[in-house]
């Protein structure tokens, strides 16, 4: 399977879900869930994953002409959607 097809995969349930939590409990809701020690721990564990992925993202992106800063930041607003988006739409399939 390729990568393209693969994010596609991931992208289009991930986003639903997400619009459908935000809509639900609001962007409130969504970080009140991180107040517990636990849910400090996921979320530090999501933002070391993300810093991880960005450092291959970006290279990647410039190595192949793209610009590397609006993936960077839709990753910070959106989280896994970043990169999703990145590997769904403009990454390609090498």
């Amino acid at each position: 399977m390729t990568r393209r097809l693969f994010a596609l995969i991931l992208l289009i349930p991930f986003a639903a879900y997400s619009g459908y939590a935000l809509y639900v409990v609001g962007l409130g809701g969504i970080l009140s869930a991180h107040a517990s020690i636990g849910g400090v721990q996921v979320f530090a564990d999501l933002v070391i994953a993300l810093l991880l992925l960005l450092s291959f993202l970006v290279p990647h992106a410039r190595a192949r002409g793209r610009r590397a800063w609006p993936w960077g930041l839709l990753t910070l607003a959106l989280g896994s959607l970043g990169p999703l988006c990145y590997f769904a739409f403009a990454a390609g399939d090498d």
